[in-house]
């Protein structure tokens, strides 16, 4: 690869880096003046070389982040959405696995994409599952935390959420066609057209991924912003007459949704 002059002061090597980074995901860059190969002959090539391996290197994690989506519009597509996506919004971490958080909102601005629009949210889902796979390992609460409260205090409950909770909400049925296409095989046709919105966390060590009812999105985004249970049922029952606060409870614990549970203030 093209070499770095150790020897420089270190003003001199954060000029150089600044000079030598942006040109890697422009191919009509010219290769920075300071990069030379061995015996200080010019690295034109040696550079373009480089600057191929770290674009297909990062196409090639957007792949391992985004399978359902490539798998939804084809590598191909999805190879050329990805480069456009590379020159837009470059790495901004060491950590690979923490590129393309940008790269849903990316799809949903995407002029070719505009014929998939629940495309997005499939991506929205893959990267959730992602960031809620590397979150901080945090023990979930236990069923018994909320059966040993009084029942007329019940309502003063609040709920630290898991590291690794994640809500998506999509107009579409992002989360079907998530489960259809993450993972390799045939897939069969899908027959919801219904807004679907999804929970993803991971109480131990594989994460979750579930199909939240009617009121259940607004009753966990209430308890995420630390509204007691009692306000967050009174949320979710105005967005859905017949939602079941002891069911969602009980599931969402289950789910490892929660690490904490303590009560308010009276």
């Amino acid at each position: 690869m093209p070499q770095l002059d150790v020897t420089r002061e270190p003003a001199q090597c954060l000029a150089y880096s600044a000079e030598f980074a942006p040109a890697l995901i422009d191919p009509d860059a010219g290769t920075p003046s300071g990069v030379v190969g061995p015996n200080g002959k010019g690295a034109v090539k040696r550079y373009n070389v480089y600057r191929n391996n770290v674009t297909v290197s990062l196409i090639d994690t957007l792949v391992g982040i985004f399978p359902a989506v490539q798998r939804l519009v084809g590598p191909d597509f999805f190879r050329a959405m990805a480069r456009f996506h590379l020159r837009a919004t470059p790495p901004t971490s060491p950590l690979l696995f923490q590129y393309g958080h940008d790269f849903p909102d990316f799809i949903e601005r995407y002029e070719y994409a505009q014929s998939v629009p629940w495309l997005a949210d499939v991506a929205r889902i893959e990267r959730a599952w992602l960031d809620a796979y590397h979150a901080a390992n945090v023990g979930p609460v236990a069923a018994v935390a909320v059966a040993s409260v009084q029942p007329e205090r019940l309502g003063d409950l609040l709920f630290t959420v898991h590291p690794a909770t994640r809500i998506v909400r999509s107009a579409y049925p992002a989360l079907t066609i998530f489960a259809a296409y993450r993972s390799e095989g045939p897939t069969g046709p899908i027959e919801t057209s219904e807004p679907e919105d999804a929970l993803i966390t991971r109480p131990d060590m594989e994460v979750v991924v579930r199909h939240l009812p009617p009121g259940g999105a607004e009753f966990l985004i209430s308890l995420i912003a630390g509204k007691p249970l009692g306000l967050a049922a009174a949320t979710a029952v105005d967005a859905c007459p017949s939602f079941d606060i002891a069911a969602s409870i009980a599931g969402m614990i289950e789910s490892g949704v929660f690490c904490a549970i303590t009560l308010g203030d009276a």
